[in-house]
């Protein structure tokens, strides 16, 4: 790892040398990781609304009360839909550890395969997972309070998945740190443009797949399928949406990477190599 420019060109010009040395692996192994588990659960929702009646009621002068069972149902909705999203989370952290170790071994000239990355991935996936729900539990608490120290919290936190990696200790702590260190600005103006691309890319793509699923019944995936033809349509449509927000995923896994770096290296004599062992 090159030492780090103060300017958000030097970081940017980083991020894309690590993009060029690996995405051969980290491509396959967010497809895995990240795409896939993104079209479960979107396919989980457009089956299980239906299913539990929760589809566009229908509004006229003289609708006067909630549809009977419309809260339980709600409820079983968000209750699974909450509960999948957790336990795809252990094989998104699987993706996340295994990534940020191909691009660190890749630092230090090592060689990478899919398998290796993945077995590594496994090793650290349980603890990253843990503290990965710790964070965004403590970020949504932040949002219902008002929102904005949601949003604090989630920047002030958003370090703490590569300091447990390499660390190994204390990453809602040492996150604090570096996030208000004397590199402050430095780091707020990377989590800015970091947030632009993380969110912007899939609401434009979602903006999209809305639209291709106009061509569909309101339901297509509703049990009993009324339209074969129509359910592999939705199913297609939805493929590819989450195919699109890739870019997303990768522009993610490496800047939290490069910038996590850029901030050890600034604290302290620290290099690719010494980055490397940590990991292990």
């Amino acid at each position: 790892m090159n030492p780090p420019g103060g300017e958000l060109s030097g970081w940017w010009s980083r991020c894309i040398g690590v993009v060029r040395r690996g995405w051969t692996v980290l491509l396959p192994l967010l497809l895995i990781t990240q795409v896939l588990p993104a079209i479960i659960m979107a396919v989980l929702v457009l089956a299980l609304g239906p299913a539990l009646g929760l589809t566009t009621p229908q509004v006229t002068s003289e609708t006067t009360a909630l549809p009977d069972g419309l809260l339980r149902d709600m409820s079983i909705f968000i209750t699974t839909i909450t509960a999948s999203a957790i336990l795809i989370g252990l094989l998104q952290s699987v993706g996340w550890a295994a990534g940020t170790w191909v691009i660190t071994r890749q630092a230090v000239g090592g060689s990478v395969t899919l398998g290796s990355a993945l077995r590594y991935g496994l090793s650290r996936a349980p603890g990253l997972w843990g503290w990965t729900l710790l964070v965004g539990l403590l970020v949504f608490v932040g949002i219902c309070l008002c929102f904005l120290p949601g949003i604090y919290l989630a920047a002030a936190l958003s370090l703490a998945g590569p300091v447990y990696l390499f660390e190994r200790s204390n990453p809602i702590g040492r996150s604090f740190q570096m996030f208000h260190s004397s590199r402050f600005g430095m780091l707020v103006g990377r989590l800015a443009l970091m947030a632009v691309v993380v969110i912007g890319i899939p609401l434009t793509v979602d903006l999209f797949r809305q639209i291709g699923m106009q061509a569909f019944d309101e339901a297509p995936l509703a049990w009993p399928i009324a339209s074969p033809g129509a359910a592999v349509g939705a199913l297609a449509v939805t493929a590819a949406a989450s195919v699109l927000t890739l870019p997303a995923y990768l522009f993610q896994q490496v800047a939290l990477v490069v910038t996590y770096a850029e901030q050890r290296i600034h604290e302290g004599p620290v290099d690719s190599a010494r980055l490397a062992a940590e990991l292990g």
